[in-house]
């Protein structure tokens, strides 16, 4: 008992090392703004995953989530799409959480910068230890830190479906701010192509109290027509496995 206790203190101490290198520290569940920590721990899924085996996204996908292969398919389908194509040369991602989709981006492409904006801190240092990626402070809206027209690639995977309308609209400001002329905007929310009258009833009577926010309705219009005044185009879109159902990729180019 005495050695395992060590062993996780040791842990402990050595993931705070990390994130604090970050900027971050760790905090409570509670304290994360509701970052992916509240619902996926770290220390306790760094340990599942190594024990079945498999990275921790594809590990997310099978276990926790019951949809193997579902961030796979998303890759698939934006890689049919030419997004990774032109070689990124930088990419954002909001909310990138445990990096099942970071990961699997890197395996397309090799942009020399990826930045990241993650509000839970031990996921952000495990990301940037693991994979290299720049942390940003996690404001919970914004991308201040990021400059103008910098990115050539901006995403966000089963976000914007956990937070507030509002929110999600602050981002989409700042995703069109950040992205370069030409570059790409990708991103999925629950519009009405994912809310049949079956599935509604599903998600309202599944067990559990569930997150305060999660699924939220974005109509598909609404994003449309808010990146058209932004100057981005929608290229293509699909619908992708998310728990019970399914969630909408939207995938935008900003004009030159």
């Amino acid at each position: 008992m005495g050695a395992v206790s060590r062993g996780s203190s040791a842990l402990k101490a050595g993931v705070r090392r990390l994130v604090r290198r970050t900027g971050f520290d760790i905090v409570r569940s509670t304290d994360n703004r509701g970052g992916v920590d509240d619902f996926i721990p770290f220390e306790a899924t760094i340990r599942a995953a190594r024990a079945s085996g498999l990275s921790v996204g594809d590990h997310i996908d099978a276990v926790m989530n019951g949809t193997p292969g579902a961030t796979q398919f998303t890759i698939d389908e934006l890689r049919s799409l030419g997004v990774y194509a032109a070689g990124p040369r930088t990419v954002l991602e909001i909310g990138p959480g445990s990096g099942r989709y970071l990961e699997k981006t890197l395996k397309e492409c090799s942009p020399e910068r990826y930045e990241i904006y993650e509000t839970a801190a031990p996921w952000a240092g495990y990301l940037v230890e693991t994979f290299g990626a720049v942390a940003r402070p996690a404001e919970g809206s914004s991308l201040a830190p990021t400059p103008d027209a910098s990115i050539d690639l901006v995403q966000a995977h089963k976000v914007f479906n956990t937070v507030t309308f509002l929110c999600a609209s602050r981002y989409f400001f700042e995703m069109a701010r950040v992205a370069r002329p030409g570059g790409r905007i990708v991103f999925d929310v629950m519009t009405e192509r994912c809310l049949d009258p079956a599935t509604v009833r599903t998600w309202a009577t599944r067990g559990g109290a569930g997150h305060d926010t999660y699924p939220t309705p974005i109509p598909r219009g609404t994003c449309v027509d808010l990146f058209g005044t932004l100057g981005c185009t929608l290229e293509a879109s699909f619908l992708a496995p998310m728990g019970v159902a399914t969630t909408e990729v939207l995938v935008f180019a900003k004009g030159a």
